[in-house]
């Protein structure tokens, strides 16, 4: 695979952006097997975001011959107040979460933060002269990568330490490519200003679409459909819904006749279904126009804004591909029904 290809494969949906594609290029050209990284929270139940399209997304990244790590913030969840604050749980779903992306990206390597920590002594030092180099307003602003507010008035001093210390796993790690959602955006642009004033290595940003949540947006609001929430049983579908609850979900599922703008589930079919099948059959009466299909996503977005595919028969067989795509994610996951009810009650 030659440098173009490895960065076409990087850049196909549902990576939104790369900063900058020129540093991509010069990095493959010097380097066939560079350090790539996502953090994560452990902040509860998996689902369709948070594991398979990121899933699917880190095996873009493989197939280009990068070196892949997934690194389980666990301090930074204990931060942040997930799962309760409690360590021991957190513990628990962290190997829950290395056992999820094993089993979607088998080639990945595993770090927990808490072991990086206790190997790379340096580590707190190194801290310690990074945030020399940031505000305290800025650290305020960067708070919205933890789903937080800057405007919040009660906050303990632990949380100021987030945004710095992510951006010191990254250092740690030696990365080159620094992998998130959108989400994460800010701390990314923190990272490629301040590193050159450390003389650290600066990592291409690549930042992944959020997938959104099944719901109604909210008529009143010009912004987009929220992501899909592991707190809101709802608005997402989870690696541990039955294959019948995935269906009934997606047939609740949010989508206007003719609407292409933040429809949920055409965002499902572009980013998931379509990245793993090469085409989406849609099985129909033949009163209703028979069966149809669709070889890429342009044509059956084409199809739904001039209603010629009606959000019934849309819903119906994204819910069956999902179903395909999960079901083998979920039967390899060991899920105790204590841990269950752990994460469950920490909602």
């Amino acid at each position: 695979m030659d440098v173009t290809d490895k960065v076409d494969l990087i850049e196909r949906p549902p990576t939104e952006e790369v900063v900058t594609r020129d540093e991509l290029l010069e990095l493959f050209k010097i380097n066939s097997s560079p350090k790539h990284y996502i953090g994560l929270e452990i902040s509860g139940f998996l689902h369709l975001g948070s594991l398979i399209s990121t899933g699917f997304k880190i095996n873009d990244f493989v197939k280009a011959g990068v070196k892949c790590t997934v690194f389980l913030a666990d301090w930074h969840t204990l931060i942040n107040d997930k799962l309760g604050g409690n360590w021991e749980t957190i513990s628990k779903v962290s190997q829950y979460y290395s056992d999820a992306f094993k089993a979607v990206c088998p080639e990945v390597d595993i770090v927990l933060g808490s072991n990086l920590y206790k190997e790379k002594t340096e580590y707190w030092s190194e801290l310690v002269k990074f945030t020399k180099n940031m505000s305290l307003a800025r650290t305020m602003r960067t708070l919205t990568i933890m789903g937080r507010s800057e405007n919040e008035e009660k906050i303990d001093l632990a949380k100021l330490l987030y945004p710095p210390m992510q951006a010191v796993d990254i250092h740690s790690l030696d990365v080159d490519i620094a992998h998130a959602g959108m989400d994460q955006r800010k701390i990314h642009m923190l990272v490629r200003e301040i590193f050159p004033k450390m003389k650290w290595k600066v990592p291409v940003a690549v930042h992944h679409r959020l997938l959104p949540g099944l719901s109604m947006p909210n008529k009143d609001s010009s912004q987009a459909l929220g992501k899909m929430s592991k707190s809101d049983p709802n608005s997402g579908v989870f690696i541990h819904n039955t294959d019948d609850e995935i269906r009934t979900k997606m047939k609740k599922a949010w989508c206007e006749e003719a609407n292409i703008e933040n429809n949920p589930v055409l965002e499902i079919a572009k980013h998931v279904i379509f990245h793993e099948f090469n085409e989406i059959k849609i099985d129909r009466p033949e009163k209703f126009g028979g069966n149809v299909e669709y070889p890429d996503y342009n044509s059956l977005e084409k199809d739904f804004a001039d209603k010629k595919l009606h959000p019934t028969d849309l819903k119906q067989s994204v819910g069956e591909y999902l179903v395909r795509i999960i079901s083998p994610i979920r039967e390899k996951l060991q899920l105790s029904q204590e841990l269950f009810d752990e994460i469950k009650k920490s909602y």
